[in-house]
């Protein structure tokens, strides 16, 4: 990976999105994988942590927000890396106050925007850290 460059996992349970979405940070020099729902993403993160998740709010088997959950459960480091929320949802802010993540988007979303905030995430490098309600 070149300078810059940033190791992303995406977590989203659409077929094409994803695939869509690597191969274009891919060609910008980021490093991508892919889970398509929150139980993968957990075997994704035990294997390399990244410097920055995508991850869906809405998916089956674990949900966005239950994974950040299970993240800072589960420890071994993967509770410190940023979580960017991107959803379709009406009431993401709100969400990703829950989640305790200042990095969120709705869908869909502009790509230029995204890299911007996969970037501010991976320099600011402030984890999530959910609110108890």
């Amino acid at each position: 990976m070149g300078r810059g460059a940033l190791n992303i996992l995406i977590v989203d349970d659409d077929i094409d999105v994803p695939d869509i979405l690597a191969d274009i940070l891919g060609s910008l020099g980021h490093r991508v994988r892919i889970a398509h729902n929150g139980r993968e993403g957990l075997e994704r993160l035990r294997e390399e942590l990244p410097d920055a998740i995508v991850l869906d709010v809405e998916m089956p088997c674990l949900s966005g927000p239950e994974m950040v959950c299970r993240m800072i459960e589960e420890d071994g480091g993967m509770q410190w890396v940023p979580v960017v929320l991107v959803s379709g949802i009406v009431d993401l802010n709100e969400i990703a106050g829950r989640v305790g993540t200042p990095y969120f988007m709705g869908k869909p979303f502009d790509l230029d925007d995204l890299i911007g905030l996969l970037q501010r995430s991976a320099v600011e490098k402030r984890p999530p850290v959910p609110t108890i309600s």
